[in-house]
Formats: structure tokens, C-alpha cells, sequence
């Protein structure tokens, strides 16, 4: 398992970094892939729990919402959402009409499905379109993927008090603490390393590192036990076999939800 997860990020990391530095539309079809495919896990774990969502709705609406994040930012949030729960609720109301008696939860799910994936997930597009924001991505991201990874290692071995047992039995508070000192760490460490890079213009400093770093090591956990919350309800372990020793695209994703949106708004409204 261990082994399998390190190949994997050994292969997606550089391919990672090569489109967050391309950016612009590169980047934009880099995400639109992994949203579309997280969009799609997540609606086939609901089917796993009895639920009908429409899968291939739920899908285009996330990368409507991602597709016009990154074409022009938040202006064409509003008629996107719109007409995408208006389609939405036809769907179901038709289906209903043919004999599905849940379809209302049905359309919540769907709904849901674009708004926490395509929404949230858009962010990650927000963030790299920042004012130098390549800087920027690649403090805030590495800090909470090395709060994951040290929440991980360090848990595994020293791991006694479990942090959320129904949500996640395997997570501990001593691994979570860890993490919280990984993502800090790394997070003041890139900002020095990338701030020298960025020139004094940028204004990124170590201590803006750290605070990113102490920020998206608290509450991106969250989005872990999120969709552990959904795993659990319907009974699946992993949302697809997509990334070995991952699970599927969701599973890899889901700490990131959480963490491009607090770190845009750490950054906008705190930084620059």
C-alpha cells in the first residue's frame, strides 16, 4: 500500500507541478479533468447508498462552474448556477413523474454534488490566477499536502487517541497535531525559498508561510472526514480503484476543497 502510494505521487507530482506552472488554460484543463472525474466518484457513491443522482449532470455542472471560473472569475457564477439547478430539477421532477418516489433527494444530491466539487474545487483555479499566484499555489498547497503526509506517517506509528472514531478510526490526534507542525514547517520554508524567487515585489514572506501552513493544517481535515461521512453512510471504502494506494480522484481531493478556498481568501483579503 505504501509503496503503491509513493509511485503514484512520484508520477502525478511533476506532471502536477509542470500544469501549475504553465497555468492559464493548461491548468485550467488539468483541474477540469480532476474535478469531472472526482464529480463523477461522488455521485456513483451515492448510487452505491440507493440514491439515483444523475451522474453525467452532476459532472457537466462541475465543470461549468470550474470551466467559467477560469474564463472569467466569478462573473458568470450566477446564470451557470442558476440554469444548472433549474436543469437539475426538471431532470428529477421527470424522473419522479416516471416512478422514481425519491427523486427529490435525488435532485439535493445532484445539486450538492456540483456545488462541493465544482464550487469549492473552482477555488483551486481562483488561487493560481491570483496576482502571483503560481507563488502563492505552491506555498499553500504543498503546506497542506506535507500536513497530510505527516499526519499520515506520524499517526500510523505513534497514533493512540483517535481523533474521530465513527468518521475515520485510523486518524489519530497525535498524527493530527504532527501535521499541523509539518504544514507550518513547510509552509514557512516554501514561502522563504519562493518569496527569494518572486523578488521583493511579491511580498511573500515566511511568516505569511506559516500562517497558510498552520491554517490549511487544521481545517482541511475536514474535507477527509467529509467524505469519510458519505464513504461511511453508503458503505464503500474508497471512491473509485482510479490511484493506487489513493482510492479514486475524490479521495485525493477531498482535503483540497477546503483548502483552495480558505487559502484564496487567507491571501485576498489578508496578504495582497
Amino acid at each position: 500500500m505504501l509503496k503503491q502510494r509513493v509511485l503514484v505521487v512520484a508520477v502525478l507530482l511533476p506532471i502536477g507541478f509542470g500544469f501549475i506552472y504553465l497555468g492559464g488554460y493548461y491548468f485550467l484543463a488539468f483541474m477540469s479533468v480532476i474535478f469531472g472525474l472526482a464529480a463523477w466518484e461522488y455521485a456513483k457513491l451515492f448510487k452505491s447508498g440507493g440514491f439515483e443522482p444523475k451522474r453525467t449532470i452532476v459532472v457537466i455542472g462541475t465543470l461549468a462552474i470550474v470551466i467559467g471560473r477560469g474564463l472569467n472569475g466569478f462573473e458568470s457564477a450566477d446564470w451557470i448556477l442558476g440554469f444548472f439547478i433549474l436543469g437539475a430539477m426538471l431532470y428529477h421532477m421527470i424522473e419522479y413523474e416516471r416512478g422514481r418516489d425519491h427523486a427529490g433527494s435525488d435532485f439535493a444530491i445532484t445539486i450538492s454534488g456540483a456545488l462541493y466539487i465544482g464550487w469549492l474545487g473552482a477555488y483551486m483555479i481562483s488561487l493560481r490566477n491570483l496576482p502571483n499566484g503560481m507563488w502563492w499555489f505552491l506555498i499553500a498547497m504543498p503546506s497542506l499536502w506535507a500536513a497530510d503526509s505527516g499526519a499520515y506517517f506520524y499517526g500510523r506509528k505513534f497514533g493512540k487517541h483517535k481523533l474521530s472514531p465513527r468518521l475515520s478510526p485510523k486518524k489519530s490526534w497525535e498524527g493530527y497535531i504532527a501535521g499541523i507542525f509539518a504544514g507550518i514547517l513547510i509552509g514557512a520554508l516554501f514561502a522563504w525559498w519562493l518569496g527569494g524567487l518572486a523578488g521583493p515585489s511579491a511580498g511573500i514572506t515566511p511568516l505569511h508561510g506559516a500562517i497558510l501552513g498552520l491554517v490549511l493544517s487544521i481545517f482541511p481535515t475536514l474535507g477527509d472526514l467529509g467524505e469519510s461521512m458519505i464513504k461511511r453512510q453508503v458503505g464503500v471504502k474508497d471512491s473509485s480503484n482510479l490511484l493506487p494506494g489513493h482510492g479514486g480522484m475524490f479521495d485525493r481531493i477531498d482535503s483540497w476543497l477546503w483548502g483552495a478556498m480558505l487559502s484564496y481568501y487567507l491571501i485576498t483579503w489578508f496578504f495582497i
